[in-house]
């Protein structure tokens, strides 16, 4: 007998009686108590959403209560200077007006108008950075203002805007209480709109179960069907839900089917009549199979036990053994590809961390160590856009099959552990070898693989120009995880590759020290007030015949807690956690406000020079922060030099290029500063228009020591041709100046005439050398000198 008729002549009897008794039931139900429940389960919601429909007008009221009670918006009222309050003083206002909403993303705006109507503030906390006041609320502004009402709330739903309570109340601009009926004329009105995200939410729900949506009119909606309700949200506002026939319907057959299914218990008393015949037939096999299925699945039996069964027990036995064994192979098929490099073939990512785990915690465990190789392709990227992909895709399999056959000879002649080698991601590589500190493993295994790389790396009869740079951590000296032991790895194969490449380095505390400074730079660079902590130094630029023609403005920090820093140390972690906005800033600001004191040590013809850094030309804001400065100062433009580090043109784009023509066409001064310590080319000299070039002091100092004069005298003819004044820099021995001088340049700055110096300092040295000049005219070079080495 087949398992269908089995379950056909036992369960057919059974579940008929069941049917019978739940019909019975349905028929006894009473619908109209139904009814009455789901109408007062209707009215309950509705008041549940004026409830919170009036939370938010209480929110709105609060909001504008509590800006009313602190000081942001009265200041704002009270300033008379337009630009201050815009700038400063509204965004105190916007701060606290978004410290109201509990959500950071939440919807709130403030408007504050006059008496004719116009717009004195308005800030909404939404994704439109351009957001206006929009006709709604003009209109109910308009309203108000015409209307006899001294405060009032009011709910905005219109087309093509969001849905918005909004809480206006007239303010007297001086006491910031309600005005006189008869002060009305020269009151504020100011509205606080908040969205009532929680009613709305609240709608969606309602409509879903009831298919109907809530009707917000000034009056409520005769109700005439017992499935409706109609609540108050305010004096000339009401919501009503007006519910079908078809969802009560809908509704009773719900019902039905839960009570079908709830009669179907009564048919229970009916199993002890079929569950011996239900337990012989049709479960007792079904449980022997179950129990073999067990018994694989606990690795007691490798395979399901044949039975000599017939029909369909029979059949799916068979059909699980096969099933079992196709799962088998399949399982070890996903395991081997989900732990293998699709490209090379090696471990991937997810397996050596698995094996690195359980290695690192038993040498944890031991006592014992165990070393990471971190290896980095250098110059990977350039190979794969020059001679394609399928050649860099060559590359990473013959490099992971070189490493693998290197590791495994080494770790083999030296008796230790096989070594864990895998693929990280794109050209990285890791080797965690197990081996004890001194034994020369790793640098053998080093050494191994850097020479798979001497003159270029071997592939097909070709060599490309791609090095290795290896970075080496061991455990538990260095790391104890796995994340840790990568991260400190890491950190050392970028010092292999600071180090001039196709090397390895060692991991020490002397990096994970200087990692942890930088951090703490960062942090101090975050929250630090530049008044409190920056200051300015200056270096004075001479021309041929030592008149000082300029200063170069130098930032200096001395910080509470760091002590010390260098602008070698904190630019370039300031660039790149894009904190240099707030110095450069600082910078031009107070530089300027030095500059008349400079002009009045150095005559007025004196040029400031002000570094910056290059990624700030590539926002419009500093041409206005530029002019602003100039303005509030007292400045003119050609009295300052905008310097520029060289490496400003490697990646020009069109808004940088615009940016320079506007300072230019406002009369500031360029320079090109460090040339020659990167990037630049002859070609940038002719593309890009500047007014100065600075050479570096690398370059001076390499020209000098290699008696260059002839390749000095050509780059300085170069930036004469295109009309630069070039400028030598790092001049500190009078070596370098009679060659700067023989060669051209037309200004010389460094240690030779000052080291930089604050400004009381500068007076004093201008002071020493005028009285210098007076005991002694000039040196050789027509100049005095002798007087600025300090």
């Amino acid at each position: 007998m087949t398992l269908g008729k089995r379950a056909l002549i036992l369960i057919f009897p059974v579940v008929l009686a069941g049917y019978l008794l739940a019909a019975l039931s349905v028929h006894v139900a009473q619908s109209r108590s139904i009814r009455a429940l789901e109408h007062a389960k209707l009215s309950q919601r509705l008041e549940h959403a004026a409830s919170v429909f009036q939370n938010e007008v209480r929110r709105s009221r609060g909001a504008l209560n509590a800006l009313l009670s602190g000081n942001a918006l009265r200041q704002y009222v009270a300033e008379t200077d337009k630009k201050y309050r815009a700038n400063a003083l509204g965004v105190r206002l916007q701060e606290s007006l978004t410290s109201l909403s509990d959500d950071p993303a939440g919807f709130i705006s403030l408007a504050v108008f006059n008496s004719k109507l116009e717009a004195e503030y308005y800030f909404e906390n939404s994704w439109d950075p351009f957001a206006e006041i929009d006709p709604a609320q003009l209109d109910l502004a308009r309203q108000l203002l015409n209307g006899s009402k001294l405060g009032d709330w009011s709910y905005v739903d219109s087309a093509g805007d969001r849905p918005r309570v909004i809480y206006s109340l007239f303010v007297d601009p001086v006491t910031f209480g309600r005005p006189a009926p008869s002060n009305k004329a020269n009151a504020l009105l100011m509205q606080v709109a908040v969205q009532p995200d929680r009613f709305l939410r609240l709608q969606a729900p309602l409509k879903r179960e009831y298919g109907a949506e809530i009707v917000l009119q000034p009056w409520p909606l005769a109700v005439t069907d017992d499935l409706s309700a109609s609540v108050p949200l305010g004096p000339a506002l009401h919501a009503t839900l007006t519910v079908s026939d078809a969802h009560f319907e809908a509704q009773m057959l719900r019902q039905k089917v839960l009570l079908a299914l709830g009669a179907l218990a009564m048919s229970l008393f009916s199993i002890w009549l079929i569950i011996v015949l239900i337990r012989r037939f049709i479960t007792g096999p079904i449980a022997t199979l179950d129990t073999n299925v067990m018994a694989v699945m606990a690795g007691a039996r490798e395979e399901i036990a044949e039975v000599d069964e017939a029909g369909e027990i029979g059949r799916l036995t068979r059909n699980i053994r096969e099933m079992h064994r196709q799962s088998l192979q399949s399982l070890q098929l996903v395991q081997r590809s989900s732990w293998t490099d699709t490209l090379t073939g090696i471990s991937n990512r997810g397996r050596f961390n698995m094996l690195a785990a359980q290695a690192v915690q038993e040498a944890v465990a031991s006592g014992e160590k165990c070393s990471l190789l971190f290896i980095d392709i250098d110059n990977f990227k350039f190979v794969n856009d020059k001679h394609g992909h399928d050649v860099g895709d060559e590359l990473l399999k013959t490099l992971a099959t070189r490493i693998a056959r290197d590791v495994e000879e080494i770790t083999r002649r030296r008796g230790q552990e096989p070594a864990i080698l895998a693929r990280l991601s794109g050209d990285e590589f890791a080797v965690l070898l197990r081996s004890q500190p001194g034994d020369g493993a790793v640098q053998e295994i080093c050494g191994a693989i850097l020479a798979l790389f001497s003159d270029g790396f071997e592939l097909s009869g070709k060599r490309y120009p791609v090095t290795a740079s290896i970075g080496v951590a061991a455990c538990p000296d260095d790391a104890s995880s796995v994340a840790e032991l990568i991260s400190n790895a890491d950190a050392a194969m970028y010092q292999a590759k600071t180090a001039g490449k196709n090397r390895s380095a060692r991991f020490s505390r002397a990096l994970n020290d200087k990692r942890t400074r930088q951090r703490q730079i960062q942090d101090e660079l975050r929250s630090l007030d530049p008044d409190e902590q920056f200051h300015l130094v200056y270096m004075p630029i001479v021309d041929a015949g030592g008149k000082v023609t300029g200063c170069e403005a130098l930032l200096r920090w001395h910080s509470p807690v760091l002590g010390h820093v260098t602008p070698d140390e904190f630019v370039p972690i300031a660039e790149s956690s894009g904190l240099f906005t707030k110095i450069d800033w600082w910078v031009i600001d107070k530089a300027m406000s030095d500059c008349h004191q400079l002009k009045a040590l150095f005559g007025p013809d004196t040029v400031l020079a002000i570094n910056i850094s290059s990624a700030e030309l590539h926002s419009k804001s500093i041409n206005e922060h530029f002019s602003d400065c100039l303005t509030r100062h007292g400045l003119e433009a050609r009295s300052i030099d905008i310097e520029l580090t060289e490496t400003f043109a490697v990646q020009i784009s069109d808004q940088l290029r615009l940016n320079m023509e506007e300072l230019r066409s406002k009369g500031f001064r360029l320079s090109i500063d460090d040339f020659g310590a990167g990037y630049t080319s002859v070609q940038q000299i002719i593309d890009y228009a500047a007014d100065t070039i600075k050479l570096d002091r690398a370059l001076v100092s390499n020209l000098a020591a290699s008696r260059s004069l002839a390749v000095l005298k050509a780059v300085v003819a170069l930036c004469h041709a295109k009309e630069m004044t070039v400028v030598g820099e790092g001049v500190d021995t009078p070596e370098k100046l009679a060659m700067l001088t023989a060669a051209g340049c037309d200004r010389f700055q460094g240690y030779l005439i000052s080291k930089p110096l604050p400004l009381a300092e500068l007076a004093i040295w201008a002071l020493s050398r005028v009285a210098l000049a007076a005991d002694k005219p000039a040196d050789g070079d027509g100049w005095p000198v002798a007087a600025s080495r300090r």
